[in-house]
C-alpha cells in the first residue's frame, strides 16, 4: 500500500500545482521581500488585533505548530516548516530563528519554509485559492465544531504529529480533515473578524506602514549605544558582559509614551548606521568580524508572555552602570578570546570585571536572570524544567566588598574546575562527559567547603535585603510541568524547597541554562546541560541548608531526596560535609524549617510586593489556598480563576496545582516519584501562568461551592460547572477581557497568552 500511496499523493501534488500555475502562474519567493503595497494604519490594526488574539496564542515563537509564527508580519510571510525546533536529535541543526537567521521571505524559502499567503500573481480569487492561511481559515467557517464539551478526534499533545499543509497539498488536508481547520480545535472567528482577514489576504495580506521611530526614542537609543559600545578596553569588556546578560531582554523607556521595545543584539554596523545583526548559535560566539557593536533594535513583533521579559532603561540606571563597570577601579590589558574554553565560561572572559559588578548586574534584576532560563528566546525551558520542584523560593547572597574581593581570589583560584558543558559545542557530550563535569564540581566543592569551615556562622544578615527598596531581595519560582513562572516575592506558605544563590551560582545558571543553551543543538548537549544542572540546584539547596541547626540539616535534605539512588557528588548529599559549622540564628521552636521559611519571609516583607495578596476579608479564597493533598491530583497545573461580584465587577486569581515528588534528581519516570497526599495550592491575585491551562468563572456567591468542587477532586463535574473550555462559545469573549485585564493591570509586563496547553477534558 505504501508503494502504491507515495506516488499517488506525489502525482496528486503534483496535479495541484500544475492547476494553480495554470491560474495564477509559477510563485516568486521574492513577493513578500518587499512590500509593494500598504494598508490603512486603522485597518491594519484590526487585522493585527485579531491575528494576535484568535492566532499568535497558538503560533508564536520556537514552539508554534509548524515553526509558523503569526506574532509579526516577518513571521506571516516567512511561512511554515515540518521541522521541530523542540525534539532529540543526534546531531545538531541549523538555527530558524525570526529577523535572525534570515532576513527575507525568499531567504526562508531557500532555509525549508513553505509560504502560508499566495505568492503567485495577484487578485482576489489567487489571494484566497493559493493561501493556506485563508483556506484553513474557511475551512473552519464552513465546519465549525461540533456542539460538545470535550472534543474527540483531536489531538493536543506538544509532541503530536504536525501536518504543516502546503498549498500544494491543501485539498487533500481540507478532505481527510473536515474539522482541523484554524483555529485548531477552537471555536472559529465571528463572521466580522472572517470579514475583515479576508477583506486583508485578498488585497495581499499587505501590513501597514513602519512609522519611523519618534525622536526622543532615537535620541534614547542613541545614547545607551554610546555607553555599550565605547572605546576603551574598559568599556568594550563592560559592553559584551551587559549583552551576553540582556541579549535576551525587551527593553523599553519607562518615561516615555508609547509602547516601544527593543532588543539588544550584536551589529556588524556602529551606532549610526543601519543594523547588520551577527547571527551565531550563542551570544559569546565568534562574531567573525574584528569589531562587535552593540545596538538596541526596535522589536517587530507582538509581546507574548512567554517570552516577554520587559527591562526598564532609564537616566538613574545608566549612570548605575557606568559607576559599576566604567568609573570602578580596575584594569584591563586585554580583551578575551572567543575560543569556546574561554568564551563559554564568564570566569575566565570576564575575570578582570569587579566581581561585585558582575553580582550587581544581575542580583538587582534577579526576576529577569533567572526567568532567562525559563523564558528567553527558547520560549519554553523544557531542559531546565524536570530539574527544579513545583513551588520553590529563591533568596540570594548580600552583596558585600569585602566578600566580593575574597570572591575574586577564590574563582581566580578555581577556574580549572568552574568549566561548563557548553564549551564542548555540539561534540561529545552527555553521560560520558558529565562524570568529567562532575568531577570538576566535586573539586569546586571541595575548595568552597574548605572556605566555609572557616566563615562566620550565617545569619540572617547575610541574605540580601533588596537595599531597602528593590523587590527582587526574593522570587517564587512554580513549575506547570512543562513550563513555570518566576515572581517577585514569597509566595505560599512553605515551599517544597528553598534556594539561596551568591554570584558564582547565579553566573553559572544564567551561562548553563541561558547563554549556553542551544535549543538547536544534539541530545547530548541537552541531555549534560540537564545533568549539570542537578548540581547547581543541589548547591543553591545546601547554602540554604546551612542557616538551619546543624543536627537539623540532614533530615531536611533527605527528605527533599526521597528515592534518590542517582549517584551524586558526595558534598551535595552530606550536609554537614559541605558546612560542618553550626547556624548562628536561634531557633525557638521544635520546627526549625518552617521558622526558617517564616523569618525569610519577615526579612524580604519590607521590600515585598503585594501585588499577588489575596484579600484579607475573603474567607473563602483564603480557604481555597489552604487546601492540599490527592484531591488535587486531577486539578490542572495553571489555571485563571475569574471570580464575578455582586456588580457584574471580575477579579483575576492564578490558581497553581502544586505536584509534590519524593525528588527531582531523576530524569525519567517522574510519575512513579509523585506524592499526590503532599500536593498544595498557590492562589494568587492577579495573572501568572504565560500558558493557562483552563480557565474558570464563579459567582462571588457560588465561591464557596466552588471550593467544595475541588476539594472534592471530581474535575470533570467541576469543568462541567465552572470551567470555560476551548469549545465553549464564551471561550473567546473571555479570553479578549483576560487579555484585556492584564494589559490594564500591568501594562509593561502584559503579553499574549500562550493557547498550546488548554485541557480538552
Amino acid at each position: 500500500m505504501r508503494a502504491w500511496l507515495i506516488p499517488t499523493l506525489l502525482t496528486l501534488a503534483g496535479c495541484a500545482v500544475y492547476q494553480l500555475n495554470d491560474r495564477y502562474g509559477a510563485p516568486d519567493p521574492t513577493r513578500y521581500d518587499r512590500m509593494a503595497l500598504s494598508y490603512p494604519a486603522e485597518e491594519y490594526a484590526k487585522v493585527r488585533t485579531i491575528v494576535d488574539q484568535r492566532c499568535s496564542v497558538c503560533h508564536s515563537c520556537n514552539d508554534a505548530p509548524c515553526q509558523l509564527n503569526l506574532a509579526s508580519h516577518e513571521g506571516l510571510t516567512r511561512g511554515a516548516n515540518r521541522e521541530r525546533v523542540y525534539g532529540t536529535r543526534l546531531a545538531a541543526t541549523a538555527p530558524t530563528r525570526l529577523f535572525f537567521d534570515a532576513q527575507s521571505a525568499s531567504q526562508w524559502r531557500a532555509k525549508g519554509f513553505h509560504p502560508v499567503l499566495n505568492e503567485r500573481a495577484a487578485s482576489p480569487e489567487a489571494e484566497r485559492e493559493a493561501s493556506v492561511l485563508y483556506r484553513l481559515l474557511a475551512l473552519k467557517a464552513a465546519n465549525p465544531l461540533p456542539d460538545v464539551a470535550v472534543l474527540r478526534g483531536f489531538d493536543f499533545s506538544l509532541d503530536r504529529a504536525e501536518q504543516c499543509p502546503a498549498i500544494e497539498a491543501i485539498a487533500e488536508y481540507e478532505k481527510k480533515n473536515p474539522l482541523w481547520g484554524m483555529p485548531y480545535g477552537m471555536r472559529g472567528l465571528s463572521a466580522a473578524e472572517q470579514a475583515t482577514l479576508t477583506k486583508w489576504i485578498e488585497a495581499g495580506a499587505p501590513r501597514a506602514p513602519v512609522a519611523p521611530l519618534p525622536p526622543e526614542y532615537a535620541k534614547r537609543v542613541a545614547q545607551w549605544e554610546s555607553f555599550l559600545n565605547g572605546d576603551s578596553l574598559k568599556a568594550r569588556l563592560a559592553g559584551r558582559y551587559v549583552y551576553e546578560h540582556w541579549f535576551i531582554g525587551h527593553f523599553y523607556f519607562a518615561d516615555l509614551p508609547g509602547q516601544e521595545y527593543f532588543e539588544l543584539v550584536r551589529s556588524r554596523t556602529p551606532p549610526g548606521q543601519p543594523i547588520d545583526v551577527i547571527a551565531t548559535r550563542r551570544p559569546y560566539d565568534d562574531p567573525g568580524v574584528e569589531r562587535v557593536y552593540y545596538r538596541l533594535r526596535r522589536l517587530a513583533e507582538t509581546p507574548l508572555a512567554k517570552t516577554h521579559m520587559p527591562y526598564a532603561l532609564s537616566d538613574a540606571r545608566l549612570a548605575h552602570l557606568k559607576a559599576l563597570f566604567i568609573d570602578a577601579p580596575y584594569e584591563v590589558s586585554a580583551l578575551p578570546s572567543y575560543e569556546p574554553e574561554v568564551a563559554s565560561n564568564p570566569f575566565v572572559a570576564f575575570r578582570d570585571l569587579p566581581v561585585e559588578s558582575r553580582y550587581r548586574l544581575m542580583l538587582e534584576e534577579s526576576q529577569f536572570t533567572l526567568m532567562g532560563f525559563i523564558k528567553g528566546p527558547v520560549c519554553r525551558g523544557q531542559v531546565a524544567l524536570d530539574v527544579i520542584n513545583d513551588h520553590f523560593w529563591i533568596m540570594f547572597e548580600q552583596p558585600d566588598p569585602i566578600r566580593s574581593e575574597l570572591q575574586a581570589a577564590f574563582l581566580a583560584r578555581e577556574l580549572a574546575n568552574l568549566r561548563l558543558p557548553a564549551e564542548e559545542e555540539q561534540g561529545a557530550s552527555g553521560p560520558l562527559k558529565w562524570r568529567h563535569y562532575a568531577q570538576l564540581e566535586a573539586a569546586y566543592l571541595e575548595a568552597k567547603s574548605a572556605v566555609l569551615a572557616s566563615a562566620r556562622p550565617p545569619t540572617l544578615d547575610l541574605l540580601w535585603d533588596g537595599d531597602g527598596r528593590n523587590p527582587n531581595a526574593a522570587l517564587t519560582v512554580v513549575r506547570h510541568f512543562d513550563s513555570a513562572s518566576v515572581v517577585q516575592g514569597l509566595l505560599g506558605e512553605q515551599p517544597q524547597t528553598v534556594l539561596l544563590i551568591g554570584y558564582p551560582l547565579l553566573e553559572r545558571i544564567h551561562y548553563l541554562l541561558v547563554a549556553g543553551f542551544d535549543i538547536y543543538g544534539n541530545v547530548g548537549h541537552q541531555l549534560s546541560t540537564r545533568l549539570y544542572m542537578d548540581f547547581l540546584r543541589m548547591e543553591g539547596e545546601m547554602n540554604f541548608l546551612a542557616f538551619l541547626p546543624r543536627a537539623e540539616r540532614q533530615a531536611v535534605h533527605n527528605r527533599w531526596y526521597r528515592g534518590a539512588d542517582k549517584e551524586e557528588i558526595a558534598l551535595l548529599r552530606d550536609t554537614q560535609a559541605y558546612f560542618p559549622a553550626e547556624t548562628g540564628i536561634r531557633f525557638a521552636t521544635s520546627d526549625p524549617l518552617a521558622e526558617l521559611d517564616a523569618m525569610m519571609k519577615k526579612r524580604a516583607a519590607p521590600v515585598a510586593s503585594t501585588r499577588y495578596a489575596l484579600p484579607t476579608g475573603d474567607r473563602e479564597l483564603h480557604r481555597l489556598a489552604s487546601l492540599r493533598g490527592r484531591a488535587l491530583a486531577n486539578l490542572p497545573e495553571a489555571s485563571i480563576l475569574t471570580v464575578r461580584d455582586e456588580s457584574g465587577t471580575d477579579h483575576h486569581f492564578s490558581l497553581i496545582a502544586n505536584r509534590a515528588h519524593s525528588n527531582v534528581a531523576e530524569l525519567f519516570d517522574e510519575a512513579e516519584r509523585r506524592l499526590p497526599d503532599e500536593d498544595s495550592l498557590l492562589l494568587a491575585s492577579g495573572f501568572i501562568p504565560a500558558y493557562p491551562n483552563a480557565f474558570f468563572l464563579v459567582q462571588s456567591s457560588e465561591l464557596g461551592q466552588f471550593v467544595d468542587a475541588v476539594a472534592a477532586g471530581d474535575y470533570a463535574a467541576l469543568a462541567s460547572a465552572y470551567g470555560i473550555r476551548r469549545t465553549d462559545l464564551r471561550f473567546w469573549p473571555h479570553s479578549d477581557a483576560l487579555q484585556a485585564a492584564w494589559k490594564r493591570s500591568e501594562p509593561r509586563e502584559a503579553g499574549l497568552f500562550d493557547y498550546n496547553r488548554l485541557e480538552n477534558r
